[in-house]
């Protein structure tokens, strides 16, 4: 199966890659915690993420990948538009198989329950014994 191709717009990336992520927190492009705003209004896209390492050694590592929404710059409040569950199959909820490296595709949408979401950022929930994984990740908007 062909992959599809997406035009990466460069004020839409939410991972640079530059970094394993061994620890809970905010995506990063440039060493800083990456934030865009989207809105106003409802935006569809897709989040791309390009996996390029992934530890599964200890059969136990798990990573969420949250993509989070807010209302305000800050992100003072957060609601998830998109997740993704990536890891060990003993360890990710719905895991029939080990994650592999790759690209992952996830839709996503700003409106939630009537509220829509202008600002977005990607959050990475580790855990596990070593976990780490190295990713880049962009939104590409859906035409």
């Amino acid at each position: 199966m062909g992959q599809r191709i997406y035009n990466q717009d460069l004020e839409l990336i939410l991972a640079d890659g530059a970094a394993a992520i061994t620890a809970d927190g905010v995506t990063q492009v440039g060493g800083s915690a990456a934030s865009k705003k989207v809105g106003p209004g409802r935006f569809e896209a897709v989040l791309i993420v390009d996996v390029s390492a992934l530890d599964i050694s200890s059969a136990d590592e798990v990573y969420h990948l949250l993509l989070q929404g807010s209302s305000a710059a800050n992100f003072s409040s957060v609601e998830t538009l998109a997740q993704l569950s990536l890891g060990a199959t003993a360890a990710r909820p719905g895991g029939a198989v080990n994650s592999v490296i790759g690209r992952y595709e996830i839709p996503f949408i700003t409106e939630q329950h009537d509220a829509v979401y202008d600002y977005i950022r990607l959050y990475v929930d580790v855990a596990g014994t070593t976990p780490s994984i190295t990713l880049k990740a962009w939104i590409a908007e859906r035409y």
